[in-house]
């Protein structure tokens, strides 16, 4: 483990000298890969799950060198967004076959922030004359908001038919890391409340995925999501797996300024409680 950290220590340490992305990290090993490694392996009937700082200029560009160097490999790439929810998938087609204009769809599907600027391209990345296809994963934000504020027996039965079938809270070790960066929460009704919302956001994501792959198994699905839901396998990759996912390769994209150096490292390599925080890490 010493000269894995020593290994990562000394890129970081070179690629912020010559002020670039600091790299791509493998999980595992901690050896530094270019993006065509890291896809390299990507297969027809895949998922690659991207873990990403939302709103951020360097992200998305990473994104789509992520989505350009799978296509370069022959692949159909489809994309599947966090921030649309699958009842809007009518008006998504809609506006990616150019019968609805942008401000028109961004009012529809009520887009808030972070600006739609940030994921636009990965958006329209998918090639229709290819058969590519945008997807909208998530579940309706409404229902995810009521059951963080008043829990999974408030809901209605209508409600409730909005849920993917045998849904199932996350597992123990990702409500732990849940607990740990939601500490202002007040007391433990209120933290199982906002977990319950949180393994719905995974649940919805991961049967709206598994679904779309298993009806176009020739298509690779490249899902851009927040970081946490990808982190350790506890959120969206555990429930794909659940799903019957058989291709997942996750990836986490790290700002270092978020980050001291110790925290960084830490971050890229495996942890002690949690194992690998994704197939690669790519920080800038």
């Amino acid at each position: 483990m010493g000269m894995l950290f020593q290994g990562v220590l000394v890129v970081l340490w070179v690629c912020q000298a010559l002020s670039q992305d600091l790299g791509i990290f493998d999980g595992n090993t901690g050896d530094t890969v270019n993006v065509q490694q890291m896809v390299a392996n990507v297969k027809p009937g895949g998922i690659v799950v991207i873990g990403e700082k939302h709103g951020v200029a360097a992200a998305q560009r990473q994104q789509l060198q992520i989505l350009q160097a799978l296509r370069e490999r022959g692949l159909k790439v489809s994309v599947g967004m966090e921030f649309l929810t699958y009842p809007d998938q009518a008006k998504l087609d809609s506006y990616r076959k150019n019968e609805m204009d942008e401000e028109t769809f961004l009012k529809a599907v009520n887009w808030g922030s972070p600006s739609y600027e940030f994921y636009k391209g990965q958006i329209l990345f998918p090639d229709l004359a290819k058969q590519e296809q945008t997807i909208a994963l998530n579940a309706p934000r409404f229902l995810t908001g009521k059951i963080a504020k008043q829990g999974l027996a408030s809901l209605l039965e209508e409600e409730r038919k909005l849920f993917p079938p045998d849904f199932e809270l996350g597992r123990d070790s990702y409500k732990q890391r849940f607990a740990e960066v939601m500490p202002h929460i007040p007391n433990p009704e209120k933290l199982d409340n906002y977990f319950a919302a949180q393994s719905l956001w995974d649940e919805t994501m991961a049967w709206t995925a598994t679904n779309f792959i298993k009806a176009n198994p020739d298509h690779v699905l490249v899902i851009i999501v927040g970081e946490f839901h990808v982190e350790y396998g506890g959120g969206l990759p555990d429930r794909l797996k659940k799903r019957g996912a058989q291709q997942i390769l996750t990836i986490t994209q790290l700002d270092a300024e978020d980050y001291s150096e110790e925290e960084l490292i830490e971050a890229i390599v495996p942890s002690h409680r949690f194992g690998s925080r994704s197939d690669f890490v790519w920080v800038f």
